[in-house]
């Protein structure tokens, strides 16, 4: 029997099949009956999933990454599409067709990335671009900023994901930097490239996306700060000069991109690079989370269910220009 997709499952549907696990966590209901909570998925989505009247024996069984046949049904809660799992079984990695189940780019990653390195020779700063160098010439790191996804599930959440992500965001920045000549390009590009590195380290990506011991005690925006200063030591020893305010300026963009201490940024935006680095890195984002759920929200008619991350719903009707 082929595989059902999430994107293909509308409420009240019976389900039978295999998809990919997440997180599952063991909790309590208000009358203190025990229920599973997870994330079940395939390439094309992912969806919530409850297990009511479940038992600590069975959660145990349940991997924290890797896959389970489903029985169960699809159903509407609070205008979001969730399964309501009736029982399952556990499923070796090797018994499926992984490519059903990890979502990739579509477009051609290579492509991607000769583009990017070639948006990165604009930096003129010879300590920058020495920096910059460092990261390129870091072959295994490279492969796996190629191949990571940008989140677990806000944006760009699939492989290859973070490489699109830093290449759209250069090329907004290519477009807009002439429109501001006061704000520092090369801070602003080289910021772009290494904003989010370290997610290759934060994040587990190999059979299911899941944060990595590492990544949940320290974070990308501590990890590549690390990194950057640790590069940056390399070059040096291979004799280039790197200003120390050129480098802690860079750092605060690094520091400052998520814009908001209730977003998880240490710092808050201080410099025109760091506002621009922070504004084009949202925009991208949300460009990408609004045309994902335009494209996925199982509710019917022109306008999708509430997005709880948008805090709004999204009306999909195009009209005819």
């Amino acid at each position: 029997m082929a595989h059902l997709f999430v994107k293909d499952i509308k409420p009240g549907l019976q389900i039978n099949d295999i998809y990919m696990v997440s997180q599952p966590v063991l909790r309590n209901t208000t009358r203190g009956d025990l229920y599973i909570a997870m994330y079940l998925s395939d390439k094309t989505g992912k969806l919530n999933a409850r297990m009511w009247q479940a038992t600590e024996a069975l959660y145990n069984q349940i991997p924290a990454e890797g896959f389970l046949q489903i029985r169960g049904k699809s159903e509407l809660y609070q205008g979001s599409l969730q399964l309501v799992i009736n029982d399952l079984v556990v499923v070796r990695s090797d018994q499926v067709n992984l490519a059903e189940y990890m979502p990739r780019t579509d477009k051609d990653t290579a492509k991607l990335f000769a583009e990017l390195k070639e948006m990165l020779k604009a930096i003129k700063n010879p300590g920058l671009s020495a920096l910059i160098r460092e990261f390129l010439d870091d072959a295994e790191l490279m492969k796996r900023f190629c191949t990571a996804p940008a989140a677990m599930q806000m944006h760009h959440c699939f492989l290859g994901g973070l490489l699109e992500h830093t290449h759209s965001m250069m090329q907004v920045a290519m477009r807009i930097l002439p429109l501001y000549p006061k704000v520092q390009a090369d801070l602003v590009l080289a910021a772009i490239f290494l904003h989010d590195i370290a997610k290759t380290a934060e994040m587990s990506y190999e059979v299911a996306f899941s944060y990595t011991d590492r990544g949940q005690l320290l974070g990308h925006i501590l990890l590549g700060s690390m990194w950057i200063q640790d590069k940056a030591r390399a070059a040096q020893a291979k004799g280039a000069k790197i200003d120390s305010d050129v480098l802690d300026s860079l750092l605060h963009i690094i520091l400052a991109h998520h814009g908001e201490y209730e977003f998880g940024s240490p710092k808050l935006p201080a410099t025109a690079e760091a506002f621009m680095v922070n504004y084009i890195d949202n925009l991208d984002a949300k460009m990408n989370q609004v045309a994902t759920l335009i494209d996925t929200d199982a509710t019917e008619g022109n306008w999708t269910g509430y997005q709880k991350s948008l805090e709004t719903r999204l009306y999909r009707k195009r009209p005819t220009l």
